[in-house]
């Protein structure tokens, strides 16, 4: 291996160090399994080579529904791709991403179980978010662990998060995924205010002077 190649797969085991393979590298984030399961403590943790990005190795596999449930406070069951319709009468739904909702993605045939995944920040770019989620990957050195802070990115032609991309390991965004958009665990969670604002109350009168108060006290 020789020229740009070559420099670009140092770098990138410069900014990875050993613990992620060459092949984890330069492969596309690829869902395993998002089935029920305990959602065990993690413990080792891997720094990707954005700051603020982290992966934790929890003691056992865990997959993406029993750390969205833990973290989101939305007490759905099942396998991912059924949390959907799960939510109905339950939780609100929508299509605005919101800090604290589970972005909840369409089963496909290489996402059989589906995915959720939940909001950790909303940027100022109204189509990129940060995503906390577990079992996210393509072999052993990402699937079953938890990832901090991976952005997503809506690619919908609608701009409604209907279709989303997630940065993979290497920096770059992989396949497009469909979506059905967020489900909000509660108000304190950041779901949307659903309901019209109520209109302003009038503007109070002016208090009276102690003189007019004190002419009109025999009234009071």
């Amino acid at each position: 291996m020789s020229g740009p190649l070559k420099s670009l797969t140092n770098r990138t085991r410069a900014n990875f160090g050993p613990t992620l393979s060459a092949a984890a590298l330069g492969a596309t984030l690829i869902l395993a399994a998002c089935a029920t399961s305990p959602a065990p403590s993690a413990t080792n943790v891997v720094r990707y080579s954005q700051p603020d990005r982290t992966m934790e190795e929890p003691a056992a596999y865990i997959s993406c529904v029993p750390y969205a449930r833990s973290a989101s406070g939305v007490q759905l069951f099942g396998d991912a791709w059924t949390w959907w319709k799960g939510a109905e009468g339950k939780y609100p739904k929508g299509k605005a991403p919101q800090k604290g909702a589970v972005l909840t993605l369409q089963k496909t045939k290489s996402l059989p179980m589906g995915h959720v995944a939940v909001v950790a920040s909303v940027s100022g770019d109204p189509r990129k978010i940060m995503v906390d989620h577990a079992n996210w990957g393509d072999n052993g050195s990402t699937r079953g662990k938890v990832h901090h802070r991976q952005p997503v990115i809506d690619v919908s032609k609608n701009n409604d998060w209907s279709e989303v991309r997630f940065m993979n390991t290497v920096g770059s965004f992989g396949r497009v995924y469909p979506a059905h958009g967020f489900i909000y665990a509660d108000d304190s969670k950041g779901a949307p205010n659903l309901s019209p604002q109520p209109p302003a109350p009038p503007p109070s009168k002016p208090l009276p002077t102690t003189r007019t108060a004190q002419a009109n006290s025999s009234k009071l």
